[in-house]
């Protein structure tokens, strides 16, 4: 199974994006977390220019998430809520409207912050705005409070018993 990881953060180095790497490198055997970046490459989401043409970063994240066999977002949680960048790219991606590369795709929602929630609020809302944009959000959690202090603490068999659970969850969609 080949898992798709987003980091909701923009910032070279940060807490998610190494969270998702520790994901990648726990991942068990038959599956495969690779690294998606391109969401600062993206333009404001503009249903103007969204039509049989869209910009060059959009047709990538399209062409990528939807050829996924799922996501692994991680996001921190800024003024309590989802980053900006990442909604962003989560609307792209749920258009056009019943074709869209969310469209029935399993997703799961892991985080990290330097507070003592490890970003639950913000992975509440991904999972909701992930579920209306047509996603299959998988029943897995992952919080990690204090990630300038926690994340070098050992994760590896949290991680790894995520990403099983999340691939059994994981369903294909017959075409």
């Amino acid at each position: 199974m080949q898992i798709l990881a987003v980091s909701g953060s923009l910032r070279r180095g940060s807490h998610n994006l190494q969270l998702l790497q520790a994901a990648a490198e726990a991942a068990p055997e038959g599956i495969e977390v690779e690294l998606w970046d391109g969401i600062r490459d993206l333009p404001l989401y503009d249903q103007d220019v969204d039509g049989d043409d869209p910009p060059e970063p959009v047709r990538r994240l399209r062409r990528d998430w939807a050829a996924a066999d799922a996501i692994l977002f991680a996001t921190p949680e800024y003024n309590g809520s989802v980053p900006g960048g990442l909604k962003n790219a989560i609307d792209w991606a749920s258009r056009p409207k019943g074709d869209a590369a969310l469209t029935n795709k399993d997703v799961a929602v892991i985080g990290a912050s330097t507070g003592q929630f490890g970003a639950m609020w913000a992975q509440a809302d991904l999972r909701k705005i992930l579920g209306i944009a047509g996603a299959r959000v998988a029943p897995v959690e992952l919080a990690v409070p204090r990630a300038h202090e926690t994340l070098g603490d050992d994760l590896e068999g949290q991680l790894r018993e995520l990403l099983e659970t999340f691939a059994a969850e994981a369903s294909p969609v017959a075409v």
